[in-house]
């Protein structure tokens, strides 16, 4: 999202995380910008039951947890990395500093905080509203517009991914793939989720 160059002249620092180890904390307040380098970090949502919720997955070239940033609130989830990681950090004043000084930086930067509140609110109706087939879908179409439309997108999420991205069972995702699959509304090459 911002160059790595441009990061790197208002003093961001590059943080390694071995898989599982966590960026920040929920509860923890916002100090940093954070931008992945290089692996996937995830912010999750612990339930009392021991499940977690992905709240987003976010890999190099994206940024994670800006709204608890500007809003100055505790983070509502943690960031894990679900496989060795390297993300830049840059703390908040010089982020704003930074966006004083780009624009265009300053213009993307909302372009992709308004794309997250629009994942946002889908997600939330389509868990609230709508049964297991209809939320799958919606969610598959929405990473396959994000890719670009391709004419053939395969899904990079396991079953327990898709499960935990939108509060259903395991079980229930596994069935309902099926479900899809028969109906022609996917299909499925290798054990993937071909879209």
């Amino acid at each position: 999202m911002i160059e790595v160059e441009i990061l790197e002249q208002f003093g961001a620092t590059q943080k390694s995380l071995d898989k599982g180890e966590t960026l920040f904390a929920e509860g923890e307040p916002a100090h940093f910008y954070h931008q992945v380098l290089h692996g996937e970090v995830r912010m999750v949502n612990h339930i009392e039951d021991g499940t977690e919720f992905i709240q987003g997955i976010f890999r190099a070239g994206q940024s994670l947890g800006e709204p608890p940033l500007f809003g100055q609130f505790p983070y509502p989830a943690s960031a894990v990395a679900s496989q060795p990681a390297v993300v830049s950090r840059l703390a908040y004043p010089a982020l704003v500093e930074l966006l004083h000084q780009y624009f265009d930086i300053h213009q993307r930067f909302l372009a992709t905080l308004a794309k997250r509140l629009q994942y946002k609110s889908m997600q939330a109706r389509e868990m609230s509203s709508y049964p297991a087939d209809h939320q799958l879908l919606t969610l598959l179409s929405y990473f396959k517009r994000q890719a670009g439309d391709p004419p053939a997108y395969l899904v990079p999420l396991t079953r327990q991914e898709l499960a935990d991205l939108t509060g259903l069972r395991v079980e229930t995702v596994i069935r309902t793939v099926k479900q899809l699959e028969q109906a022609g509304k996917l299909a499925l090459h290798e054990g993937k989720i071909v879209l």
